[in-house]
Formats: C-alpha cells, structure tokens, sequence
C-alpha cells in the first residue's frame, strides 16, 4: 500500500472529527469527580480499571478523605479498603497518599495546575497529567489510554504503541483547541463501537474514513 499523504491524512482526520463531533457532540470524562483533587485521584485511580468500578469506590472515599490534607494524614492501609474493589488497588493506595503528601508539602494543598508540577506527582505519568489539565484546568491536552492508542493505529494516524509518541501524531494532525474534545470521542467510539476484538466496523460511523474497516 502506497504511504498516505499528508494532506490526505489532514482530510481524512478533518472528516473523522466531524463525524465524531456529530456522534458525540457531549463527549466528557466519564469519571466522577467534584475538585480536581477528585479528579486526580480517581484518575490515578483508573488506570487498568474501568471508570465504573471508580466511580463505585470513590464516593465512600472522598467521603472520608474529601481533600489533599485529609488523605496526607492516611497510610496506605487505611485506604485500601476503600479502593480494593480496583486492580492494583495497593500500589494505587501507596501513589494517592504520597501525591496528597506532596501537594499538601509543596503546593498548600492545592492541586498543581503547571502541568511539570503535575508530573511530579507519585502516580502522574503524562496521561494522568493531560486528564487532570484538559478537565480540572481547561488546558488543550490528549489524554492516550488504550482505547485511543488502539483507535489512532486502526485509523493509521500513528503507528507507535508508545502513548508519548501517539500523542505527539495526533497533536500534529488536529487542531489544539479539538484536543481534549478529541480524546475524549475516541474513548466512548473505543468503548462503544470500535473494541479491542470484533470492532463494529459495519456500523462504525468513522468506516468510510478508517483504512483498516473490516480488516478485523
């Protein structure tokens, strides 16, 4: 198969985001959260989870911990009871009491919204960061998990498993101020429609644009 232009791949990516904005004119996070000290910790929270044993276990949490100073004061013990419903939920409990340590220690208890400062968190890789700063802060940023990392390649917009790399390629391609809309429309087409195994591609909205329609 021929290399794709770059126009071409413009255009295609142009028509995709229209689709995907008439498909999911709403799209947000789907977890729940109140501050953005909730939405960090129930970020940290998801990953290799789903939002919806999240979203079940927070609640009770916040709760008890409703803030960074509360939550500095615990042990990692007293907070696995609340999240072991979550995988990995004790490696999970050690990085959301040492961030809450370091924002109460660093930033008087306020999350960072300098997106290094954010970084800098236990438990803060750059996916966490981008959900934290395009949610809570309104910053421009693409969050990669795996539904869009899998949606990018599947669209031949990136060839990388790398995150980092499926970020930079889809920065590239779409304008900044469609990037936190973006991911999240990838995430609810991931979820919906285009799955891991078996994608609906007969019902796809994006097939007519995806070279990789019914390949799978």
């Amino acid at each position: 198969m021929p290399r794709e232009r770059n126009a071409d791949k413009r255009y295609r990516a142009e028509r995709i985001l229209e689709e995907l904005i008439r498909g999911y004119p709403d799209a947000a996070t789907e977890l729940d959260f109140g501050t953005p000290f909730e939405l960090l910790v129930a970020t940290i929270l998801s990953a290799q989870a789903t939002d919806v044993s999240v979203n079940a276990a927070t609640p009770a949490l916040f709760a008890e911990y409703p803030d960074a100073r509360a939550l500095a004061q615990a042990t990692p013990e007293q907070i696995e009871p609340f999240i072991k419903s979550i995988g990995l939920f004790r490696n999970k409990a050690k990085n959301i009491v040492a961030a809450a340590q370091r924002i109460v220690e660093v930033h008087k208890g306020q999350v960072p919204e300098d997106y290094d400062d954010l970084l800098a968190l236990p438990g803060v890789g750059r996916k966490t960061a981008n959900v934290v700063a395009s949610n809570a802060f309104g910053m421009p940023a693409i969050a990669v998990d795996t539904h869009v990392g899998r949606l990018a390649r599947r669209l031949k917009f990136s060839r990388y498993d790398d995150p980092n790399k499926v970020e930079q390629d889809l920065m590239s391609l779409f304008a900044e101020e469609r990037w936190t809309f973006l991911h999240h429309a990838l995430i609810l087409h991931g979820r919906r429609v285009c799955h891991a195994r078996s994608p609906s591609c007969g019902t796809c909205m994006l097939a007519a644009f995806c070279p990789s329609a019914g390949q799978e």
